[in-house]
């Protein structure tokens, strides 16, 4: 079963949440109030994903976390291994494969083939997407008709 991590799963959903509002400065707990997570495990992750360069810190009084780029240049791949480390989906594609078959493996190429289709997928959807309902994202909490009037 192909799956990502519940963290990297939180990260798309932290990311999709900040990008309803781009330019504004996000605390981790309003962020965590926000997403319905727990707010050392968004703390965790906005650190991560701010290490990894898709948010900026601000520190001070007003400091926080901040979109790195527009949400339309953020690729969910990008928040994925940022989170997760290189998207693969065998240990053959991943440049440390220990698997005693791959000197003769008749599938290789098609896995790294396959690897690379789903990897091209995640870098065509943004984090702006998944902030559109019905555009195949999940809509955030704040993305809710009811509670899109309070932001």
């Amino acid at each position: 079963m192909l799956r990502l991590s519940k963290l990297a799963d939180y990260g798309t959903l932290a990311m999709s949440y900040m990008a309803l509002k781009p330019e504004a400065v996000h605390t981790a707990p309003e962020v965590a109030a926000g997403i319905h997570l727990a707010a050392p495990t968004v703390s965790k992750l906005l650190k991560l994903l701010a290490r990894r360069g898709l948010l900026v810190s601000l520190r001070g009084s007003r400091g926080g976390y901040r979109l790195a780029a527009r949400p339309d240049r953020i690729s969910v791949a990008q928040v994925v291994e940022a989170v997760d480390g290189p998207f693969t989906v065998t240990e053959c594609n991943d440049g440390s494969c220990r698997c005693s078959r791959e000197p003769d493996c008749p599938i290789q190429r098609n896995w790294r083939r396959i690897n690379r289709q789903l990897r091209d997928v995640l870098d065509r959807v943004t984090v702006a997407d998944l902030t559109r309902p019905g555009s195949g994202g999940r809509a955030t909490p704040a993305a809710t008709p009811s509670t899109r009037a309070a932001l």
